[in-house]
C-alpha cells in the first residue's frame, strides 16, 4: 500500500511548491483547501484546476466560515488589504486568528481517517510579517499535540507535520517550484479577489519582487 499524505492547499505558490515536493517523495497526495469567507475565493477555482495538474488524486474543500467574526482584512468586508507593503515587526492585518490551528486540526482528522502518514504544509516564516501560526516553534508545540490527541497518536503512529519550506526564502522557493515543474504562472498569490493580481498587496509584493530577482518578468500573477 502507498503511503500517503494530506497537503494543505490553496492554490497558490508556496502550497504547491509543498505538494510537489510530497509528491516528489513518494507520497499519494490528498488536497485540502477551506473555503473560509477569504476575499480571495478566487484560489479555489485555481486549487481545482492545479491539483490535478500536479499529479494528486483526491481533494476536498471544506467550509468554515472564519469571516462570521472577522479580525482579519482577508475576511472582514469593513478592513481593506494593506497595501503600504511589509513592514518589520508588524504582524499586518491579512493575519486570520486561528486560521492555520483550525486547518491543521482538519488535516489532522483526516489524516487519521485515511491513514496519511504525512500532513505537508506551505507555511513559510522568512518573507511573510511575522504570522505567530508560521513559525517553527509553532509546529512543533503543535506535532506534541499531534501525538497526544488522536488514536494513531497514542499508538506511537501519529501524522508528521511537514513544512519544507518553512525556513526558505521566497526566491529559494521559487526556485524549488521551478525545480520541480510547478506551473507557476497558474498558480494564485494575490490577497484581493479581482479577476487580476492587485500586484501592490504584500502577497503580490513578495513573489513579484522574487520573480524579478530571478529575471521573471512575464508571469502576471
Amino acid at each position: 500500500m502507498s503511503k500517503k499524505a494530506i497537503v494543505l492547499f490553496s492554490g497558490g505558490l508556496d502550497s504547491a511548491t509543498s505538494a510537489a515536493i510530497a509528491l516528489t517523495q513518494g507520497y499519494e497526495t490528498i488536497a485540502l483547501s477551506f473555503r473560509y469567507g477569504q476575499k480571495h475565493a478566487k484560489e479555489l477555482e485555481v486549487a481545482q484546476k492545479l491539483a490535478p495538474k500536479l499529479g494528486i488524486s483526491q481533494h476536498h474543500i471544506i467550509d468554515v466560515n472564519l469571516s462570521l467574526w472577522g479580525g482579519s482584512s482577508l475576511t472582514d468586508n469593513n478592513l481593506s488589504i494593506p497595501q503600504e507593503g511589509v513592514k518589520s515587526d508588524v504582524i499586518p492585518s491579512t493575519y486570520v486568528p486561528g486560521r492555520n490551528t483550525v486547518f491543521i486540526a482538519i488535516a489532522l482528522s483526516l489524516a487519521e481517517a485515511t491513514q496519511a502518514e504525512a500532513i505537508y504544509l506551505g507555511i513559510n516564516a522568512i518573507d511573510y510579517s511575522g504570522y505567530p501560526d508560521c513559525r517553527p516553534e509553532y509546529l512543533q508545540v503543535f506535532q506534541q499535540l499531534a501525538n497526544l490527541s488522536s488514536k494513531v497518536g497514542v499508538e506511537g503512529k501519529a501524522p508528521q507535520l511537514i513544512a519544507p519550506l518553512v525556513t526558505m526564502s521566497k526566491v529559494e522557493i521559487l526556485k524549488k517550484a521551478l525545480e520541480l515543474n510547478v506551473p507557476i504562472d497558474e498558480t494564485w498569490s494575490c490577497y484581493q479577489g479581482g479577476e487580476l493580481p492587485c500586484g501592490v498587496c504584500d502577497s503580490c509584493r513578495i513573489r513579484n519582487d522574487a520573480l524579478l530577482k530571478l529575471g521573471i518578468e512575464t508571469l502576471n500573477n
